[in-house]
């Protein structure tokens, strides 16, 4: 079983930062900071953790931001040249405490987080400084998306995300537009990192402004790109799901293109399982076929990626195996009894077959 990630938080992880800010700054009291870094740790969950560990350092490094700012650099600076472990989990708390002590200081703040990104992203610290700066902190993130280190251009996109995961929602992020010089720079960039960052950034946009985020995918398939059909393709993944066939014209697929032969499910499967199911799918035409289906009960309907088809020509067929699964998870709970599912073509319902869920 994979170790949770709350515990990358742990006695190793602080051991690492208070060794590189030691480093950097000789008067850092390295045992207190770790003492205090630790306590109650274990009963915490990783955020929580991650709050601890900042709180800690601020209660000990105990120097005016700016000057705490120049450490947390030159820690970072000694990583790079030395080779140090900083990373993800000893880094985190040092960019958390950026972005929790250091927004009085928009230019220290958003340097560190800058220098501390290529170990620890600083996505979600950067989100108080776009808060409180607006277009300040964005014109400092659109200079990132110039930069020739992949993570310091991912940072400029995934921070200032709209529905950034885990990160508080910042106001005026919410409304299309402000960040899309960012996006129409890093669109087509050579990191695959970056650019999956720009598609979700697109995706968040689409959650609440769908027609806008349809229109600026569409100029960017009229623009070109090395890259353009794979970035559209992540970044319309929810309007496709949605059914809308703007969308699915952005991927070429016709809507109305495609019809199910057979689909075949178990008439009953138990929570825990998977139900298998097997669908056979018949092209009508030329073109692309992309594939979903939808699993229903009475006031839930939840949609899930099956498969894209290339059909070359007018009765082709592609017989696609899957299996769903109804393992519980506590962020939802699928009470027993009857579901339907359909199997959606091109945006449109094609099959339809029934099956019942016992506990």
């Amino acid at each position: 079983m994979a170790q949770p990630l709350k515990d990358m938080i742990n006695r190793e992880s602080v051991g690492v930062l208070a060794g590189g800010l030691a480093a950097a700054h000789p008067a850092f009291p390295g045992d207190r900071f770790v003492a205090a870094a630790l306590a109650g740790l274990d009963g915490l969950e990783l955020k929580d953790r991650v709050r601890r560990v900042s709180a800690a350092l601020h209660e000990t490094l105990a120097l005016p931001f700016p000057r705490a700012a120049a450490v947390l650099r030159e820690a970072a600076g000694r990583a790079a040249r030395d080779g140090a472990r900083l990373d993800m989990w000893s880094g985190w708390p040092a960019t958390d405490y950026v972005g929790a002590y250091g927004t009085d200081h928009l230019d220290e703040g958003l340097a560190t987080l800058a220098v501390l990104t290529p170990y620890a992203t600083g996505e979600f610290a950067v989100r108080p400084f776009l808060d409180r700066y607006e277009a300040a902190a964005l014109a400092v993130m659109a200079g990132w998306a110039e930069s020739p280190d992949e993570h310091l251009r991912r940072l400029a996109s995934e921070g200032s995300r709209p529905r950034l995961p885990w990160a508080p929602r910042v106001r005026w992020l919410m409304e299309p537009g402000p960040t899309f010089p960012i996006l129409a720079r890093l669109r087509d960039d050579p990191s695959e990192y970056v650019r999956r960052s720009v598609a979700n950034h697109v995706n968040d946009i689409a959650k609440d402004h769908p027609e806008t985020a349809l229109e600026l995918l569409a100029s960017w398939r009229a623009e070109g790109g090395t890259h353009v059909g794979r970035v559209v393709r992540h970044a319309a993944r929810g309007l496709v799901r949605a059914g809308r066939p703007e969308a699915l014209a952005l991927l070429g697929a016709e809507p109305g293109n495609g019809s199910v032969d057979s689909l075949t499910v178990d008439a009953v499967v138990a929570v825990g399982a998977r139900l298998p199911l097997t669908v056979t799918v018949r092209a009508t035409a030329p073109g692309p076929l992309v594939l979903k289906y939808a699993v229903r009960r009475d006031g839930s309907r939840r949609v899930f990626h099956l498969g894209e088809r290339e059909a070359t020509a007018a009765g082709q067929t592609f017989t696609v195996r899957r299996s769903h699964s109804f393992r519980p998870v506590t962020t939802r709970v699928e009470p027993p009894g009857p579901r339907e599912l359909d199997v959606i073509v091109n945006g449109e319902v094609r099959a339809t077959a029934a099956f019942t869920l016992t506990g």
